[in-house]
């Protein structure tokens, strides 16, 4: 199954070219979003670029283009806002406001760990690799590495770089895990266009469908279950701000200070 989506994947990312989301997300928008991502002072200067991002969400056919034009706006919008807080340079009083940083770095600046999940046999670490966070999304972890990379054609165990150092691979991971199911983890994609139906544990979480959601998905582990926490202002920030960009409302549900974190 695994090799028949890697074969599907690559042939549609190369041979297809019928979907583009930048109907929705022209050249000049994007860069008036990530107004200052190729500032001197963003690590990331002229990584993540437009064409990259275009290439990459072909992977994802559905990304932005699933449900009505308001879903599929409000999924890009809440898309864009989480991978500007995984990457901002941002700060209070930063030019143009603290929610124009995105896309500034892409990497983790001193990581406390090397990321590795020992006790996971089925996504090995290799030794000397760190599993550190990179990418729009911040890929971490040795369990996310290994698939990501299965499936999208490039080994994540061994060579954990190619995210940092390659602007396609690294927008395919932050799509690759915003479009993929990871029990008991819904998709953040399904989260925002209408298609996730809590489970019992779920509703007992009080994991309500929303961009708060999205972020448990995310980051849940450090960000959710806590009253006003900064970090999940910051996301909501940028979506909030993404969200009048596009003209469609951030729908209910904005944080996760009440969720259980997965």
């Amino acid at each position: 199954m695994a090799l028949l989506f890697l074969f599907w994947c690559t042939l549609f990312c190369f041979a297809v070219d019928s979907f583009s989301i930048s109907s929705l997300v022209s050249k000049e928008l994007y860069h008036s979003i990530f107004l200052h991502k190729d500032d001197n002072a963003c690590p990331a200067k002229d990584f993540y670029t437009y064409e990259s991002f275009i290439k990459a969400s072909k992977c994802f056919p559905r990304f932005g283009n699933t449900g009505s034009l308001a879903t599929r706006k409000r999924e890009i919008a809440a898309f864009l806002a989480q991978i500007s807080h995984e990457t901002t340079g941002g700060w209070a009083t930063a030019p143009d406001g603290p929610f124009a940083w995105g896309l500034c770095f892409k990497e983790e600046v001193s990581p406390q760990s090397e990321y590795c999940d020992s006790t996971n046999k089925q996504w090995p670490c290799y030794p000397g690799k760190s599993y550190k966070g990179r990418g729009p999304i911040q890929l971490s972890w040795n369990y996310n590495y290994g698939p990501a990379g299965k499936a999208l054609g490039f080994d994540g165990l061994k060579n954990p770089d190619s995210v940092s150092n390659n602007s396609l691979i690294a927008f395919k991971t932050a799509f690759w895990f915003w479009m993929t199911e990871n029990k008991p983890k819904p998709s953040c994609h399904s989260v925002m266009v209408g298609r996730y139906v809590p489970t019992k544990e779920d509703l007992a979480a009080n994991r309500t469908a929303g961009f708060g959601l999205v972020t448990n998905i995310i980051n849940g582990g450090l960000e959710c279950g806590i009253p006003t926490d900064g970090r999940v202002a910051d996301r909501i920030g940028f979506f909030q701000r993404y969200a009048s960009t596009f003209n469609v409302d951030t729908g209910p549900n904005l944080d996760c200070q009440y969720q259980k974190p997965y």
